[in-house]
């Protein structure tokens, strides 16, 4: 009998491509899973479910089909899914950490590079005035002189430190869990320390409670006047009030952001009027090779957690014993 494995809408790449190949071995369905209504339509008698960042809480787990035995996150980031609800219900959830390290590593210092040239103002210039010069398009401070503060240094953080390194000045880096040299970079003993007077910013860590919000008024204006931030992990990470006015003050010089606290960003959010900001739509992923993987990678690791409790490419988040049909109150 075939396996079944429910994918909420738009959650993989090349879901056609994979149906065909599994064809006989795997069946899939499609559908919305954005509600507790709609998780329970879309898993009935399914063994696993696929999803983006589709929000899973103790409701929607309450509501998937007592047969879903995995949830597949096609993603890195677990603070859409709540794994305490998952263990309750006796459900595993893994997640794909490694899929897309190169392309968000480089994204995150493309930003650094273009807010650093100021390539959206020098652009802005010629297209308006035809020409210009310094005056026009704003100081920009060699990169050679610069200190780079990377905060966090997993596998992203890691590739981000490695692409800086040959022509950053200082590439300091502070992350907790990290006791290890890394190459070309200057570890750092706390926060403080990897802020006072950088020049630039990147952030590599995931969203917990304690990350909420880790850079506020106080982390930014201990940068240096004129300092840039970058952030490809997760918006929550940034005050964004905070940093828009830092930005329309003139402590910041730029700042480059692929994720924010709401998702889309709102026409409301002070960041769509902020100067010198450059923004994109939580593309940082984003590849052929990698949507190709993350799809792959998902939908296999999901089939080999179903036959063995093992998986070959991601990481179990919750690795729970039995699949249980109710919670105690």
């Amino acid at each position: 009998m075939a396996m079944r494995i429910a994918v909420a809408r738009g959650a993989l790449a090349v879901l056609d491509e994979l149906a065909d190949r599994l064809r006989g071995e795997v069946d899939f369905v499609t559908g919305p899973a954005d509600t507790p209504g709609e998780i329970a339509e879309l898993t009935a008698g399914a063994d696993a479910l696929v999803v983006t960042l589709h929000r899973l809480d103790d409701p929607c787990f309450a509501a998937m089909a007592d047969s879903v035995r995995v949830v597949g996150r096609a993603g890195v980031g677990l603070d859409t899914i709540d794994l305490d609800a998952a263990r309750a219900h006796g459900v595993a959830v893994v997640y794909q950490p490694a899929y897309a390290v190169g392309e968000v590593a480089t994204h995150a210092v493309a930003m650094l590079l273009a807010l650093q040239r100021r390539l959206s103002q020098s652009d802005a210039v010629v297209r308006g005035a035809g020409w210009g010069g310094g005056a026009e398009i704003g100081p920009i401070f060699s990169l050679g002189d610069a200190s780079v503060a990377v905060l966090g240094c997993g596998r992203i953080g890691r590739a981000a430190v490695e692409r800086l390194v040959p022509f950053v000045g200082e590439v300091r880096v502070f992350d907790p869990l990290v006791t290890e040299p890394i190459p070309g970079a200057r570890l750092v003993a706390d926060l403080g320390e990897l802020l006072d007077d950088a020049d630039a910013l990147s952030l590599h860590v995931p969203l917990t409670p304690q990350t909420r919000h880790i850079i506020g008024r106080r982390e930014i204006r201990r940068m240096r006047q004129g300092a840039l931030i970058v952030n490809v992990s997760r918006g929550g990470l940034i005050d964004e009030d905070e940093l828009a006015l830092a930005l329309a003050d003139g402590h910041l010089a730029g700042a480059g952001l692929d994720v924010f606290e709401t998702e889309p960003l709102p026409q409301s959010s002070p960041l769509r009027t902020a100067p010198n900001m450059l923004l994109s739509p939580h593309n940082a992923w984003n590849s052929t090779s990698a949507a190709r993987r993350l799809s792959e990678w998902t939908v296999a690791d999901v089939i080999a957690y179903i036959a063995t409790h093992e998986v070959n490419h991601g990481r179990l988040a919750v690795e729970p014993a039995v699949r249980v049909t109710s919670v105690p109150e």
